[in-house]
């Protein structure tokens, strides 16, 4: 008996969310010229079949890498993760995990405009500096100089956390849920710490959330959508008007892309990693 098998790869173009001009276009929507936000290809021109995922885009004096950051999706995940996740009180307590990222300093930079009290980590000195004294954090720490993650919480948290923004996930969470309080709020964004475990660890004092009565809930912005305009109306507003400010980490040009994607794993981006391959004409 002979057995043939054909084996057939398929290659395809990465894919990201991204800001783009219309080169031509068969969708009445849609004219040459016009500028619009959504998932594109890593690549020079893309052929865009789901237009509906498309959104046109009005720079108004905002920089148009905003639309994948502060205005796009990461943005609107830190909005509809503290606003209808978090459902934040006036004068309570926040911890942000990985702070000066491309959600996490957003999430608390509306923490501080809603009347919190907000202390963020991250894992230099440079963003810990950059939290304080540029997104206007009330405290920073740089959790990789802390031996100990709960007494670091507790020094800062004495009263303890009414809202932790989770973005990492292991030694982190497990320190924050001894130090919650009672009827706290966690939102759970993200796990970078898990990424490259090939055999991810369990969580430990998950008890806590039984006698605190706290709540642990994952969410993609995807789920509210609903708010996307309030969502753009509410930032783009505290923007002009100075009252909130967003970091990136330009790259120019395409061939940069490999080796910034590698470096949002290691923490080697400041804010919102972005890649530029073209201006608009």
């Amino acid at each position: 008996m002979l057995l043939i098998i054909d084996f057939f790869w398929e290659f395809k173009v990465v894919e990201g969310f991204g800001v783009s001009q219309v080169v031509d276009s068969d969708n009445p929507n849609f004219k040459p010229g016009d500028i619009v936000s959504g998932l594109t290809g890593w690549e020079e021109y893309t052929l865009i079949y789901k237009t509906e995922q498309l959104r046109k885009v009005q720079p108004d004096n905002v920089p148009l890498s905003y639309y994948v950051g502060l205005l796009g999706m990461p943005g609107f995940t830190a909005y509809a993760g503290f606003y209808e996740v978090c459902a934040p009180k006036k004068g309570e307590y926040v911890f942000v995990s990985a702070a000066s990222g491309a959600v996490g300093q957003l999430v608390g930079q509306l923490a501080k405009l809603h009347g919190c009290f907000v202390v963020g980590s991250a894992g230099t000195s440079q963003k810990v500096d950059l939290l304080k004294n540029k997104l206007g954090f009330d405290e920073a720490f740089n959790y990789k100089e802390e031996p100990d993650l709960d007494a670091a919480l507790k020094r800062y948290f004495p009263q303890g956390i009414d809202i932790y923004f989770e973005n990492v996930g292991g030694a982190m969470l497990e320190a924050v849920l001894l130090n919650m309080r009672i009827h706290g709020r966690i939102a759970v964004c993200g796990m970078v710490s898990q990424n490259s475990i090939s055999d991810p660890q369990g969580i430990r004092n998950l008890f806590a959330l039984v006698t605190k009565r706290v709540r642990m809930q994952g969410f993609l912005q995807s789920d509210y959508l609903h708010l996307f305009p309030k969502f753009l109306e509410d930032i783009i507003g505290y923007y002009k008007q100075g009252k909130i400010t967003y970091l990136e980490d330009m790259n120019e040009g395409l061939e940069s892309g490999p080796s910034a994607f590698a470096g949002l794993f290691t923490g080697k981006n400041v804010g919102k990693q972005v890649i530029c391959v073209a201006k608009p004409q």
